[in-house]
């Protein structure tokens, strides 16, 4: 054992004086104790679902534990060699390069097992079902297992082949996210490797600091390793129902209705449906003939929502969605409801890709935007929004859904709007594709300058949104981003990532040397 972990120390010494060299030669996969380390132009590694940025890494680490990453980072944070930055990469779904690293190393985090383990509470036990899971693992693979007991996680995000850390370093959100908060307000306890090196075990309790720094923290202050997961008791069927509407308001207003009914809907999403591909593209994992073929001179709009139901004597998921319906405002006769099982419910994001993939349409570029606004300023956002997209040509879904101030956690690291008197925050998806076919470099090139212009204008005072998922062009522009909760965020990186080894694809820091420090 102390041989194998002399030779991984020798090894990493190599790899950095050679990242270091200005000689960028190429090897065959280095022996890394028990992990592989490719120091390589690595393909995979600069590449990502958005296909917009390119950022080549010099090497690709494969890591068996997360002792291995420990080891890394404990060893160029001691150090003085160059510029080398490290970057965590889950399922490489992130848009802008966030997973990236530069002329620097990253880190495969599925490299290592998932070793899930369910923990289902006991009738007379305290505390909750959980599952302990790695950070490199997906959250499919957690659905799958959990389902075996009869168990699964409370929030979730809409496309569940992301892996745990990469949605936990975010937010993740989706349907549930107004009745259980996102997915880093159902967190109970997480294993991280700081930038420093240092492997620690965090919860709301013990180092709790870290803890809520890395939640939402994206990236910057840690690896997370493993997550301790809050379970629930899953339904066998979910009853999935969708209703129509041609006016905004009468739309918002209907989902704020459901918003206020948490005891009846367990899922509620929105989007906009701006021509008949959008209608399409939107309906394709719905199992039910949608008789909704209006003529497009005008926008609508839909809200999906969802009534879990678990076959139990006395309940009856159709009446409850029924009795919702009875009280909402859509178009008459355009609401629909099918009864599907839980598991496709929450995949459902999955027949949408393999429709896609079979078109040659996945992998394609995907210049996304996401945002929270402000409840006060929705209307006014969704004018902008439209004023900057061609709705007649626009290609992919535009969600819009409203979520619960008070279910999110403000001593994480994620950022929501400051309108804090406002309770109601909502999240605006423009998940857009762009074919080469239909959208070449200058088309995409067009997307992006307008997606700038958007955020330019939401994020000034008068509707006061934040990105979600964000990308800046500046160190400023991160500052205007986080306001008040800056000098918090940027403590927390000088106590845990001081060199700002971490995550450099965020743009946020810059990396910096031992002897400055």
């Amino acid at each position: 054992m102390e041989l194998a972990l002399f030779c991984t120390k020798v090894n990493i010494l190599i790899l950095v004086l050679a990242l270091c060299s200005p000689c960028k030669f190429i090897q065959s996969p280095m022996d890394f104790g028990s992990s592989d380390f490719l120091h390589t132009r690595n393909t995979a590694a600069s590449l990502d679902f958005g296909r917009l940025v390119f950022n080549s890494p010099s090497a690709v680490l494969k890591p068996r534990s997360p002792k291995d990453i420990s080891l890394l980072l404990t060893f160029l944070s001691a150090s003085s060699f160059g510029e080398v930055t490290v970057a965590a990469r889950g399922a490489g779904h992130s848009i802008h390069g966030q997973a990236q690293a530069l002329d620097g190393i990253v880190i495969e985090m599925d490299s290592i097992p998932s070793d899930i383990y369910i923990h289902k509470k006991g009738d007379d036990e305290a505390g909750f079902s959980h599952a302990d899971i790695s950070g490199g693992a997906l959250w499919i693979e957690l659905l799958e297992e959990s389902l075996k007991v009869g168990l699964a996680p409370r929030s979730w995000t809409d496309y569940l082949y992301l892996s745990i850390g990469g949605t936990l370093s975010h937010g993740g959100v989706s349907g549930q996210t107004f009745k259980y908060g996102p997915q880093i307000s159902n967190v109970l306890q997480l294993d991280v490797v700081t930038g420093k090196g240092e492997l620690m075990t965090c919860s709301p309790t013990k180092n709790s600091e870290l803890f809520y720094a890395v939640l939402g923290g994206l990236g910057q202050f840690g690896i997370i390793t493993r997550a301790r997961i809050l379970l629930q008791d899953a339904p066998q069927k979910v009853r999935w129902a969708r209703a129509f509407y041609d006016d905004f308001d009468t739309f918002t207003r209907d989902q704020e209705l459901l918003l206020s009914m948490p005891d009846l809907v367990d899922y509620l999403e929105g989007f906009i449906v701006p021509n008949q591909l959008s209608l399409l593209g939107t309906s394709i994992a719905f199992p039910a003939h949608l008789g909704f073929v209006p003529e497009f001179h005008k926008v609508y709009y839909c809200i999906e929502f969802a009534v879990h139901d678990f076959q139990a004597k006395g309940t009856n998921a159709e009446q409850v969605v029924e009795k919702i319906t009875k009280q909402m405002s859509h178009i008459p006769s355009r609401m629909y409801s099918v009864e599907v099982s839980y598991f496709d419910f929450l995949n459902r994001v999955r027949i949408e890709e393999m429709s896609l993939r079979s078109r040659g349409l996945w992998e394609v570029p995907h210049p996304w935007l996401n945002m929270f606004v402000p409840r006060s300023g929705i209307k006014d956002f969704k004018d902008l929004l439209l004023e900057n997209i061609s709705p007649e040509e626009f290609e992919g879904p535009i969600l819009v859904y409203p979520l619960l101030r008070d279910k999110w956690d403000a001593n994480t690291s994620a950022v929501l709007p400051d309108a804090p008197a406002e309770q109601v925050v909502y999240i605006v998806g423009v998940l857009r594709s762009a074919t080469p076919a239909s959208c070449p470099a200058r088309c995409l090139d067009d997307i992006l300058r307008r997606n700038r212009r958007i955020v330019e204008a939401a994020s000034a005072p008068r509707i006061g949104a934040k990105q979600y998922l964000p990308r800046h062009p500046s160190p400023l522009h991160w500052r205007d981003h986080f306001g008040r909760r800056w000098n918090r965020f940027a403590a927390r990186k000088s106590l845990f990532d001081p060199l700002s080894l971490l995550a450099p694809g965020q743009g946020i820091f810059t990396r910096t040397h031992a002897s400055t420090v």
